[in-house]
């Protein structure tokens, strides 16, 4: 799959821009703050309903405006296209694939599959599960089509028990059978993935780091119980804060050297090194098990990496095959090859070079 044409309107400094896409190497250039990123952040909204840089999509509405809106043309399978369009407000954010309107903004990874490396990355071993989680879930939608159901019935029956657990505790244990057979697909969904990644995962980061970094998945309870007993056993505490303790929700993706978490041993320049592998063998995986290649976003890639390891993520890079779209600071880049199309940003405005 791969973009062909996007427009984008009142995304944090970009009033209206239209590109279109080729489907190997594009490359975006101009000055620091000129609006370079807001355009991947478009194109990556368009794929999974939000930004890479925030959780809160009402923060790329243009200043003094009430809505933004993307809108996108993606290859289907068979040679097709088809048309992906996102519009937030302030009161939420809604989408269409094809014309209809999507009951969850996971289908639009279906639609359109994207992915981002950018100077951030590095946050992915920093913060917390959340990230670990949203990083890992993006596979599985791909991998197992059945994921997607399986998880909203967990959000719903989740968000009902602990509706309950703040109203009316006696009744929170209602939602219990219903949780602990989702949240067991879940768990069971997420093991598979990370078990299947571990070949591509050893490849890219012997390739980049040289080093021994290990992932382990953390379901969110403990092992020796199944989910429905963990639920039962955590009742008092569940009950005393109004939440919701064990389950996937507050499961987690171990990253850890030397039997200690990365993020206490590696430098910055290294965690970031290690989170890029992390990306980079999730695309080659899910191209081996679906064949699917993600359209690859890169902001400003050079950012962090000496020459030597530069080159390897280049040539690690380079043998995705994905479509690239990247940033640089000059029309000159040459980084991943010479584009099929430039386009220069300034003030907010693109035009194609």
């Amino acid at each position: 799959m791969s973009l062909y044409a996007v427009t984008i309107q009142d995304v944090r400094c970009i009033s209206q821009a239209d590109l279109e896409i080729p489907p190997g190497l594009s490359l975006i250039w101009g000055e620091n703050g000129s609006g370079k990123t807001s355009i991947l952040e478009s194109i990556f909204l368009l794929g999974r309903g939000r930004s890479f840089r925030t959780r809160n999509t009402e923060r790329l509405i243009r200043h003094g405006h009430e809505h933004l809106r993307v809108i996108g043309e993606v290859e289907v399978p068979g040679g097709y296209r088809q048309v992906i369009g996102i519009e937030a407000r302030r009161s939420g954010v809604t989408a269409r694939v094809a014309g209809n309107p999507v009951d969850s903004l996971a289908e639009l990874s279906r639609a359109f599959p994207v992915q981002v490396i950018e100077p951030g990355v590095h946050k992915l071993l920093e913060e917390g599960g959340y990230r670990r989680r949203r990083w890992m879930d993006w596979a599985v939608f791909h991998v197992e089509p059945q994921f997607v159901g399986v998880w909203q019935r967990y959000s719903r029956a989740l968000k009902q028990r602990n509706a309950a657990l703040k109203a009316d505790p006696s009744q929170a244990g209602a939602w219990n059978a219903e949780l602990a057979r989702a949240g067991e697909q879940i768990a069971a969904s997420r093991a598979r993935l990370l078990e299947q990644l571990q070949p591509h995962w050893a490849y890219v980061l012997e390739a980049l780091t040289g080093l021994d970094v290990q992932l382990h998945y953390l379901r969110g309870w403990a092992a020796e119980r199944s989910l429905l007993e963990a639920l039962e056993a955590s009742r008092v505490r569940d009950e005393s804060r109004g939440l919701t303790h064990a389950g996937p929700h507050r499961a987690d993706v171990s990253v850890r050297l030397a039997n200690r978490p990365a993020r206490e041993v590696l430098s910055r320049g290294q965690q970031k090194l290690v989170a890029v592998a992390m990306t980079v063998a999730q695309i080659r995986l899910l191209r081996e098990l679906t064949g699917t290649t993600p359209t690859l976003l890169l902001d400003d890639p050079a950012a962090e990496l000496d020459g030597t390891r530069l080159r390897v993520f280049i040539e690690q890079v380079k043998q995705l095959r994905s479509q690239l779209i990247l940033t640089s600071l000059t029309a000159e880049s040459r980084l991943f090859g010479v584009p099929e199309r430039t386009f220069h940003v300034a003030e907010g405005r693109v035009q194609p070079v």
